[in-house]
């Protein structure tokens, strides 16, 4: 009677504690950037301006050398180790200019497509202003998450995309992508012709 006393009691123990073994569920890097605060960014013989995020911590210009009066504008971010690079080329009402334009820049776009998810694409209007272009958003391990261009159609042509100072991995500049594509609408949103 005693065995059967001890046998039941190791019995109920082992059973009586019984845990289904769970696998630890993924951890997700959490970063928080601060809210975005603009402020009007007019730089020096650029022919448009823009608002840019007070988080930036330089904007730079060169005039490049070319037939057409045209610069390179770097938005540089380097707490987020990212750089918004941004190119303007003056169409000069010449309509094959502007047919050039924008075949290069989507094709700079298409030229993603390798490594690219997916490209999501969004036109944007804006009559009062007379600017008008297209946004894309590169989804996966491209090297450049948004791309947009903007023009007047007969004067100017602004094109911009994202880079980050990293090997791209989507999921981990995820959360700085998401953060500088909300800036990049918001200058799309801003440009003023000069």
């Amino acid at each position: 009677m005693k065995q059967f006393y001890y046998l039941s009691l190791i019995f109920i123990f082992c059973t009586a504690c019984h845990n289904d073994i769970v696998p630890k569920p993924k951890g997700y890097l959490r970063l928080e950037y601060p809210e975005a605060n603009y402020i009007k960014t007019d730089v020096n013989e650029v022919p448009f301006s823009f608002e840019a995020n007070k988080l930036v911590n330089k904007i730079t210009s060169k005039n490049l050398k070319s037939t057409t009066q045209s610069y390179a504008i770097n938005v540089e971010y380097s707490e987020l180790k990212g750089t918004i690079y941004l190119t303007y080329k003056s169409i000069d009402n010449n309509r094959d200019n502007l047919m050039a334009f924008l075949k290069d820049a989507q094709n700079f776009t298409q030229k993603h497509t390798s490594k690219a998810d997916e490209i999501k694409e969004k036109e944007y209007i804006n009559k009062l202003n007379n600017v008008y272009g297209m946004f894309y958003e590169v989804g996966g391990n491209a090297a450049s998450q948004s791309q947009f261009y903007l023009t007047d159609s007969t004067q100017h042509f602004l094109t911009g995309s994202l880079y980050f100072y990293a090997k791209p991995n989507y999921d981990s500049i995820f959360p700085a992508a998401k953060y500088l594509e909300k800036d990049i609408k918001h200058i799309m949103e801003t440009v003023r012709w000069k």
